[in-house]
């Protein structure tokens, strides 16, 4: 497979100073013998002109002369070239990608948005010219497809804590090197250098999103109270013990069952417990 390679093109001035003697000479032989024959350097001044071109910084021209590539100048500068040669322009600058947002399914079938900010760049001018059809539309329909893979390799998000699989939503590292990977891989045919990749946007489609978002509160509030009843239970077990070591009071099974009840309740509740004040004895 033919690769990029560089040349070099004439200075450009040099050139244009030519062109202008020519047609300096040209003029200027006309006009003082009379001859007609001095129009030829004219001529050759006009068919010099279309070989000048401009390389701007971080730009290229691909050189092609009858279907046969010639070469790539990179090096920013004025030029000039064999006349027949065309010259295709090619920037070689950093550019953002920023996808559009895509309805796909995830590894369990949820319906949800995501797109991509790339940052890409032309690294193979060959490539980029003659490997495909239009290289940013390239970028555009590969980045698009590599998206769709990724979101159907990961779920979501999981909901239970002891599933230690990777997700979108919470292996974002993980995730975004996978991306590049699949994106530089996608790219490398045309020439294309991946510098980034990463997910710009990610949520669940409309459709689905007030329901997972209930059912992220409820394994929310779950969690929390799971918490809140292991905390409670250390604290009921903390004041029996303390009770025991501390006092003279003894409570028999029936009052250690109604004080763990009556501490599980105020530790528990949503609301302020409303105390009860008892004037009679501990068993009255």
């Amino acid at each position: 497979m033919e690769k990029e390679k560089n040349v070099s093109a004439f200075n450009g001035y040099f050139i244009l100073l030519a062109v202008l003697v020519l047609i300096a000479g040209g003029i200027a032989g006309i006009a003082l013998t009379n001859k007609v024959a001095f129009i030829t350097l004219d001529v050759l001044a006009v068919f010099l002109l279309p070989g000048f071109f401009i390389v701007q910084p971080n730009g290229s021209k691909v050189l092609v002369l009858f279907g046969s590539y010639k070469g790539t100048v990179r090096a920013n500068g004025f030029y000039w070239a064999n006349p027949f040669y065309s010259k295709q322009s090619i920037s070689l600058r950093a550019r953002n990608f920023d996808s559009e947002r895509v309805k796909v399914n995830d590894k369990v079938g949820n319906p949800i948005l995501i797109n991509v900010i790339l940052v890409w760049r032309v690294k193979d001018t060959f490539k980029a010219a003659f490997e495909v059809d239009h290289y940013e539309e390239f970028v555009r329909v590969q980045t698009d497809a590599a998206v769709r893979k990724l979101a159907g390799s990961y779920p979501y998000d999981n909901f239970d804590d002891d599933q230690s699989e990777i997700t979108l939503r919470s292996g974002m590292d993980e995730v975004n090197t996978a991306l590049e990977d699949e994106i530089t891989e996608r790219l490398a045919m045309a020439g294309i250098e991946v510098m980034e990749a990463r997910i710009g946007y990610l949520a669940y489609a409309e459709e689905i999103a007030q329901a997972m978002l209930k059912r992220q509160q409820a394994t929310a509030i779950v969690a929390a109270r799971f918490k809140i009843v292991e905390g409670a239970v250390g604290m009921v077990e903390m004041a029996i013990e303390e009770l025991d070591k501390k006092t003279d009071i003894q409570l028999d099974a029936d009052k250690k069952a109604a004080m763990v009840s009556n501490l599980m309740v105020v530790l528990c509740g949503d609301k302020e417990a409303t105390p009860v004040v008892n004037t009679g004895t501990l068993y009255n």
